[in-house]
């Protein structure tokens, strides 16, 4: 009975955090608070919600909380912040006359337990110009780097990952 209160929580908790998520991209590509849009972004978000909580909730997010709220803003600034110097980083490399590049591929560790905090992981480091993640093997993540300055995996790590694990470590888990 307790199991099953609490699997019923936990199948609401996910309703209404898909909900409010999808409210919120609703209103972000939309760009419009005319009654009419409120309206049918209110019902999409709850016909999605009703439809996709389930698979939401296998997913593994963690139910919203105010402190995983404040961390993931943080971490969407330090993304954002490393995407732009990554950018300048790259477009440097590529009108310098020598093109001083070291491509490569390294190898960083994770101590994230979660796929899809492994996953977010991941695609933080794609989104960042110079690095794309080839493969997640474990707690191992297999990167393409423009310019390898280490291949030793403890400061390949530092480098590439860390910026990001210390903010994904507590909104995921």
């Amino acid at each position: 009975m307790i199991k099953q209160k609490h699997n019923m929580g936990n199948k609401l908790r996910s309703f209404f955090y898909l909900f409010i998520l999808l409210i919120f991209v609703w209103f972000a590509f939309t760009s419009s608070f005319d009654i009419q849009e409120v309206i049918t972004g209110i019902l999409v978000s709850l016909v999605l919600s009703l439809f996709l909580s389930k698979t939401f909730n296998e997913l593994g997010f963690p139910p919203f909380s105010i402190k995983r709220g404040f961390f993931f803003l943080t971490y969407f600034i330090v993304l954002l912040w490393e995407i732009i110097k990554a950018n300048f980083d790259v477009a440097y490399r590529i009108i310098h006359p020598k093109m001083p590049i070291k491509p490569g591929i390294v190898i960083i560790k994770t101590k994230l337990k979660s796929n899809i905090a492994k996953l977010a992981l991941a695609n933080s480091i794609t989104l960042t110009p110079g690095t794309f993640t080839l493969d997640i093997r474990d707690d191992q993540l297999l990167i393409h780097w423009i310019n390898v300055k280490t291949t030793d995996i403890e400061e390949d790590t530092k480098i590439i990952g860390e910026k990001f694990e210390k903010y994904l470590r507590i909104i995921f888990e």
